[in-house]
């Protein structure tokens, strides 16, 4: 339904008519201007050719050097999402299954089903703030699973997970012997303190992307920590199928890490000026829903609703929003990403609060 919403927003869009599109979370603000003439600079310079597979090596020790491991334990991916689909392949290909809390990105469990693997669902609520039933979580692992995977901050809550619950899913985790794949992509621009895998023991995955950061979409490059034999077979995955990521996209991923605090301080500002105004309008409309803790998301609630048909029936006011039911079964609830300007936002918004109240 999420991919059925954008196609048909693209498709009004074609036919003339202005849609404010809150549906996807690809923020809207600009590729820093010196990240660009990075990429430029380096191309000029003939850093066009075939490189490592596991990435440059000034970039991995940059990013080592940041989250205080080795440049073996990194390798440059094309986008966060190839990190998770390429873990989940190395991982799940030869079945088993793997445990997911849910809200969630539905891209975890399609990637699953590609792979033949099963996906268990563990179902969070907004009345818990979120917060994992850990019996439920417990009984959805067996000896076939595999991997849990994380997504924190996530997506479309924005809510940071608990140190409380974190510690818990990893020593549980610790104690099965259970891969977790930690999907951090919100991490650096999150409002409020986040919690890495990387700061347990054990033999689990980080994944993080340059996308959400630095406002590099369209890019595609991220990164994935984990142990060396891990890395090793990503690295030979990549060899065999996108071969690198190229030099020129490095280069400029390289540039950003070096403005780091400052991009990311800047990111912040206008996602944590956006949520509060999010979170302001839709109090007045008494939608349910937890206050954003980090970009790009709200995902509020709404008894009764059907979610679906409400984002279709948004899409004749010019609004584009996801159903709930995109990210698990969530039918109340619907996702609004805060990625558009904050007028746009403003007109959008009050235009939800109008349609959820009638």
């Amino acid at each position: 339904m999420l991919y059925e919403i954008n196609e048909k927003a693209i498709k009004l869009e074609n036919q003339g008519k202005k849609i404010i599109k809150l549906n996807l979370g690809d923020p809207d603000l600009e590729t820093p201007r010196e990240i660009i003439e990075a990429a430029y600079e380096a191309m000029k310079k003939g850093k066009t050719k075939y490189s490592s597979a596991y990435g440059e090596k000034n970039l991995r020790e940059k990013i080592a050097e940041y989250h205080g491991v080795s440049a073996d334990n990194v390798v440059i991916t094309p986008g966060s999402k190839w990190g998770v689909f390429a873990t989940m392949y190395l991982l799940l290909k030869n079945g088993g299954n793997v445990v997911i809390p849910t809200p969630y990105w539905t891209a975890y469990e399609l990637t699953a089903k590609t792979l033949g693997a099963e996906t268990r669902l563990v179902r969070t609520e907004l009345a818990s703030k979120w917060k994992i039933d850990f019996e439920a979580f417990e009984r959805a692992i067996n000896g076939q699973t595999r991997m849990i995977i994380l997504n924190n901050p996530n997506n479309p809550t924005s809510k940071v997970m608990d140190t409380e619950d974190m510690d818990r899913v990893v020593q549980i985790a610790n104690e099965k012997k259970i891969t977790v794949l930690s999907d951090e992509v919100y991490a650096d621009i999150s409002f409020v303190k986040t919690k890495s895998i990387l700061d347990y023991d054990g033999s689990h995955v980080m994944v993080r992307g340059f996308s959400k950061m630095f406002t590099m979409t369209g890019w595609r490059i991220g990164y994935v920590i984990a142990n060396r034999e891990l890395i090793d077979k990503i690295g030979k995955l990549n060899q065999i199928t996108i071969t690198n990521v190229p030099v020129f996209i490095q280069e400029a991923a390289l540039t950003a890490l070096g403005m780091h605090d400052k991009l990311t301080s800047e990111i912040k500002k206008v996602y944590q000026r956006r949520a509060k105004l999010a979170s302001k309008i839709l109090s007045k409309a008494k939608l349910e829903f937890t206050e954003p803790e980090a970009p790009f998301y709200v995902f509020p609630r709404r008894r009764g609703l059907d979610s679906e048909r409400f984002a279709l029936d948004l899409l004749d006011e010019s609004v584009a929003i996801a159903p709930g039911t995109s990210f698990g079964d969530y039918r109340e609830h619907f996702r609004i990403a805060l990625t558009v300007p904050d007028d746009e936002l403003n007109v959008a918004l009050n235009k939800i609060c109008e349609a959820a109240t009638k």
